[in-house]
C-alpha cells in the first residue's frame, strides 16, 4: 500500500469531519478498480463491521464490499455473513449504506454473485416486517440494477422484474420500476 493510501486511512480517524469525509470518498475512488493492498486492510474492515461506532461499521462494510473484486483468496465467501449483518444495522442510515454498496461483492466472481442475489432474493421475499421495507426493497432493486449494468447478465435483470412483479401494492411496484427506465 502506498502512503497516500495509508493516509487516507490515517484520516478517516482525523478530528475534522471534512479530512475524514475526503479520505472516504478517496478510499472508495480508489476501489472502483482492483487493488493490490486489500489485505493489507481486510482484517482491520473486518473487525469494524463490529464496532462501537456506526461510521466505521458503514465504512468497513462500503469498502470490503468494494475490495471483494480485490480478493483473489475468496476470504469474502466467508466474511460475507458478517457483512451482511451490517445491512440490517440498528442505525437505519449505516445499514441502508452498507445495502447500498452490498452488489459489489458481486463482480468478484461467479460464487459472489450468486452469493449476493440469494440473499438480496431471500430479504425482498421475507423481510416485509423489516422497518422502512419499501425502502430496503428500492435499494435491492437499485443494486441488481448496478450489478447488471455492470455484467450486462439478462438474467439479473430477470429476476429483478420478477421480483418487482410479487410487490402487492401497486404504487410501489410502479416505484422499483423506476429503476430499470
Amino acid at each position: 500500500m502506498d502512503s497516500v493510501i495509508k493516509s487516507y486511512f490515517e484520516d478517516l480517524e482525523a478530528k475534522d469531519k471534512d479530512v475524514q469525509i475526503e479520505a472516504f470518498n478517496n478510499i472508495k475512488a480508489a476501489i472502483n478498480e482492483e487493488v493490490d493492498w486489500a489485505y493489507e486492510v481486510w482484517d482491520q474492515l473486518k473487525e469494524w463491521l463490529t464496532d462501537a461506532d456506526n461510521h466505521r461499521r458503514s465504512r468497513a462494510a462500503q469498502f470490503l464490499a468494494g475490495l471483494a473484486k480485490s480478493d483473489p483468496e475468496k476470504r469474502i465467501l466467508g466474511d460475507f455473513p458478517a457483512l451482511w449483518e451490517v445491512t440490517k444495522d440498528p442505525k437505519f442510515v449505516t445499514a441502508r449504506h452498507s445495502l447500498q454498496s452490498i452488489w459489489r461483492v458481486g463482480l468478484a466472481g461467479k460464487e459472489q454473485k450468486e452469493m449476493v442475489i440469494n440473499h438480496i432474493v431471500n430479504r425482498f421475499q421475507d423481510g416485509a416486517h423489516e422497518k422502512h421495507y419499501t425502502l430496503i426493497r428500492f435499494d435491492m432493486i437499485q443494486g441488481l440494477k448496478n450489478l447488471y449494468d455492470e455484467l450486462k447478465e439478462e438474467e439479473i435483470k430477470q429476476l429483478s422484474m420478477d421480483l418487482i412483479e410479487t410487490e402487492e401494492d401497486i404504487k410501489y411496484r410502479k416505484k422499483y420500476k423506476t429503476v430499470w427506465k
